[in-house]
């Protein structure tokens, strides 16, 4: 039941109108929480309802170590509940994600020391949004840990928060101390709800159905191809799939926020305009903003942080950021995507450090732009890492891009402008609309418009999306993660 998908129009529709019916005061508002935990099983359950129970196990595992971190005062207690909890959930993610890719590694290099060992292969199915509801659910764990968060004795309310199903297959990853409190308070739903509501939910569809789906056309042919690769093919594809999985990303989690807003709910930003920007610390504090906070929030700082010497801090930025790859998934591009993101950030630091510089807060237009550009091309060649289906083809892929660079027969003039026409036209709306928001300093910078601007600005995107939209609910990149 992805979210571009018939059935779950019809779902929504009948679910918010449920929802508006019930009586939202202090007595009936948890009925509009049971009435949405059930819509939420409903709809995970929707896609295999085999592992409804798998959620409902994590989640309560959570809400039991929870409720006994946050009641006693023992410390040996409260540490006990900490790591069971922790290692549990992980142990359930490593299983289902992971078994598989560390078998057959490990067996890889048994066998280069002469060792035959025959590990069990297992036929695994990963879980819809494991990664994503597990780490939801662990932040309650180390929040309550923490005093950060506040015990949740209802366990429907906690479930609630666990399984929302506006965020569950594909994020944002929320926190407990931000969404907890959301759950088990009254909402009052506003004209500006729904208005961001509805403009969040159609920017997220533009997102996905017109552009993502439309620049799959330019990425799949390049990406399922096999070698020999045309340097100039592999570079369309290339820059076709940064902007690709950002526009199927942001486009779920904009729709996502856009329903959450209707129902009252304030979900997270998940990304903050990441092309606009010049040095690859920026970058990472505008991409996938919920797991990269995580991950500095619960990883990078009890590692130390920037609180430790220049050295481990480097290390401990490489392990967050390998660990960043790992958890999309259980290949070993993915790994390679979050080492060679990490080199960068060392890197970048490196330089800060050794070329500290005045810090300003004005940069000269043609300087921006130009360190943009570069900026750009670094992410995509991170993109490309991501996206590639083994190690063999990136090393082939990157091998055209530096020897093989040229008009050829298999790929014509006409072909190239081809490709480059339709990679702007799926792009240029969204370059426009964003560049506003960037000069606004303000991802809601549309609804600030004068009323006729918005009107056009709304029209022409209905307009296209309906026009040249890819139809079929084309599956959303990040539920395989």
């Amino acid at each position: 039941m992805g979210f571009n998908s018939f059935v779950f129009l019809i779902f929504f529709i009948i679910v918010y109108g449920l929802y508006m019916a019930i009586n939202n005061d202090k007595k009936n508002f948890k009925w509009q929480n049971r009435l949405l935990l059930l819509a939420s099983l409903v709809f995970y359950g929707f896609w295999d309802c085999r592992f409804l129970s798998l959620l409902l196990f994590s989640t309560w595992v959570a809400y039991a170590c929870g409720f006994e971190i946050g009641n006693t005062n023992d410390p040996k207690r409260k540490k006990y509940f900490l790591v069971l909890g922790i290692t549990t959930k992980l142990c359930i993610l490593g299983f289902f994600k992971y078994y598989n890719f560390f078998a057959e590694n490990l067996q890889a290099l048994f066998n280069v020391f002469g060792l035959h060992m025959s590990l069990v292969h297992l036929n695994i199915i990963l879980p819809l949004g494991i990664s994503f509801y597990t780490f939801q659910t662990m932040s309650y764990i180390f929040d309550v840990y923490r005093n950060e968060a506040e015990v949740t004795a209802n366990f429907f309310d906690f479930a609630l928060f666990g399984s929302f199903f506006p965020q569950l297959v594909a994020g944002p990853i929320e926190r407990a101390k931000q969404l907890l409190p959301q759950v088990r308070a009254r909402r009052t739903i506003t004209r500006q709800h729904i208005q961001e509501g509805c403009y969040l939910i159609l920017w997220g569809y533009f997102l996905k159905v017109f552009a993502a789906d439309n620049l799959a056309h330019i990425v799949n042919p390049v990406f399922d191809a096999p070698a020999p690769y045309n340097g100039v093919q592999v570079l369309m594809a290339m820059y076709a799939f940064t902007f690709q999985i950002y526009c199927d990303f942001a486009g779920y989690s904009n729709i996502a926020c856009g329903l959450a807003r209707l129902m009252g709910f304030q979900l997270m930003d998940n990304f903050f305009l990441p092309f606009f920007v010049t040095n690859i610390r920026e970058f990472w504090r505008r991409w996938h903003i919920s797991l990269m906070s995580w991950l500095r929030d619960y990883l990078y700082i009890p590692m130390g942080g920037s609180r430790v010497s220049w050295g481990r801090r480097y290390i401990n930025l490489l392990v967050v950021f390998f660990l960043s790859g790992l958890w999309h998934g259980a290949r070993w591009n993915f790994i390679f995507f979050g080492v060679y993101h990490g080199t960068l950030m060392v890197a970048y630091l490196i330089y800060k450090k050794r070329f500290p510089g005045q810090p300003s807060k004005i940069m000269r237009p043609a300087v921006f732009w130009t360190k943009a550009i570069v900026m750009f091309h670094i992410v995509a060649v991170g993109m490309l890492l991501f996206r590639a289906q083994s190690a063999a083809q990136i090393g082939q892929m990157l091998e055209a891009l530096a020897g093989n660079f040229h008009l050829a027969q298999s790929i014509t003039l006409f072909s190239f402008l081809k490709l480059a026409v339709n990679l702007v036209w799926s792009i240029w709306l969204i370059v426009l609309l964003e560049y506003i928001q960037f000069k606004k300093n303000d991802l809601r910078a549309v609804l600030h418009l004068p009323w006729m601007a918005q009107g056009c600005i709304y029209f022409l995107l209905i307009f296209i999306l309906l026009t040249f939209g890819v139809g079929g609910g084309q599956e959303f990149i990040y539920f395989q993660f």
